[in-house]
């Protein structure tokens, strides 16, 4: 059940009021959804409205690296089988943009909110959630995000003790070091693509052993976790050993492995996995990701990566070549002003497909794909590259700033 359900004090109210009216401003200025400006100015003025609007929510905090956004879409698809959601659905994962979302969730029963990896520790102390999801931990952003032990370990200290349910992915090390100082985990074998960031042990610093699925540390004994939940090919496998189909229309086996991880935090709040599954084939697209569009006559599938994993993940559901691909690389603010990540992505994976490379940053890529040996092209606008782009549906990957000007470009 829900915590304290105390009305709103006057402060707040006002609070929430003057947050709405900041948001209506930016909204009609066209600088985007106004979430993030109206949370700033809300929280300015109660600096614990957070807390306040949480109090009456069964709050889910979704944190990762990668599969934040869609992870949260599905699970919040999955519990308005149970009742009312209100989400941050449109991505803004920090404070002022989950107090934005919450302030429009005066009704709901459940508060399904994404939250960025380093503020996890924080908005779980003002939220007192009742589950926590963590799938995975991966270098991203270099200039802003700490280094992903370090992350763990804030992940560690932020959940000792915590009486939230988390729901953490069994298959990557610094998930399972984070989670386990925490009394109640429930383990989901959810996989684990890329595994560049957890060949040593984050408990001593050793070096992994990683037979087949399997990990382990020779030196201290620490291991992966016997998971109750499992993704196995096209099916879930809940603590009772019962299957359960995955009908999705989200792609590739990373949102399969979301849809697990969905499943289990359903469950928690009493969803049964047949209902929660039935309900997540509705989510077809998250934020414009996935989203197939028409521009210039062509048909382009819009994808976004943000960091090495993100782009071995994205590489595995793209139709394969001759296809062609469109990649387009940003680094602003909000995707880390360092692109020096580029060099760890395995771009001879798209080997045979004619490539085309956008964004403010696409010298940077130019110079990356060509010590791949790859062919390419580099051009200026959208409407250049797909002008010579060979017929059939286009691959669109890009980074976060880059992928929301394309959508902006084709009025998505």
């Amino acid at each position: 059940m829900a915590g304290n359900t105390e009305p709103l004090s006057p402060r707040a109210k006002l609070a929430v009021t003057a947050g709405k009216a900041a948001a209506a401003v930016s909204r009609a200025a066209g600088r985007g959804s106004g979430s993030v400006i109206g949370g700033r100015v809300a929280l300015k003025l109660d600096p614990d409205l957070l807390g306040r609007l949480a109090q009456h929510l069964d709050v889910i905090l979704v944190s990762a690296t990668n599969g934040k956004t869609t992870t949260t879409r599905l699970i919040a698809e999955a519990l308005r089988a149970a009742g009312p959601v209100v989400s941050n659905a449109l991505g803004a994962n920090m404070p002022a943009g989950i107090t934005s979302a919450l302030a429009g969730g005066s009704d709901a029963k459940f508060g399904v909110i994404e939250v960025d990896e380093k503020y996890l520790a924080g908005v779980a102390r003002d939220t007192t959630p009742k589950a926590i999801a963590l799938l995975n931990l991966s270098r991203d952003q270099l200039d802003r995000a700490a280094e992903t032990r370090m992350m763990a370990e804030q992940w560690r200290e932020g959940l000792s003790g915590s009486k939230a349910v988390v729901i953490a992915n069994a298959d990557d090390p610094l998930v399972v070091w984070a989670a386990s100082s925490s009394p109640n985990v429930v383990w989901v074998a959810a996989g684990q693509a890329w595994k560049d960031d957890a060949w040593s042990c984050p408990s001593c610093g050793g070096v992994m052993q990683r037979p087949g699925d399997d990990w382990f540390c020779g030196q201290c004994g620490f291991r992966r976790p016997a998971p109750s939940w499992a993704l196995n090919g096209d099916y879930v496998l809940d603590p009772h050993g019962s299957a359960w189909p995955i009908h999705l229309q989200l792609p590739g086996r990373a949102n399969k492995a979301n849809a697990t991880s969905s499943a289990a935090v359903a469950a928690v709040f009493g969803v049964p996995p047949q209902v929660a599954l039935e309900r997540m084939y509705q989510v077809q697209a998250v934020a414009g990701r996935y989203d197939v569009v028409t521009f210039q006559n062509r048909e382009l599938r819009l994808l976004l990566a943000k960091n090495p994993a993100g782009w071995l993940e994205t590489f595995s559901l793209i139709d394969p070549p001759p296809t062609p691909v469109i990649l387009s690389v940003n680094a602003r603010g909000a995707d880390g002003t360092d692109t020096s990540w580029l060099w760890d992505v395995d771009y001879t994976q798209l080997a045979g497909h004619p490539i085309f490379v956008l964004g403010d940053r696409k010298l940077d890529l130019a110079v990356r794909l060509e010590v791949a040996g790859l062919d390419f092209r580099v051009c200026e606008t959208l409407d250049e590259a797909v002008s010579y782009a060979p017929p059939g549906r286009i691959e669109v990957i890009a980074n976060y700033t880059a992928f929301q000007d394309l959508r902006r470009r084709v009025g998505n």
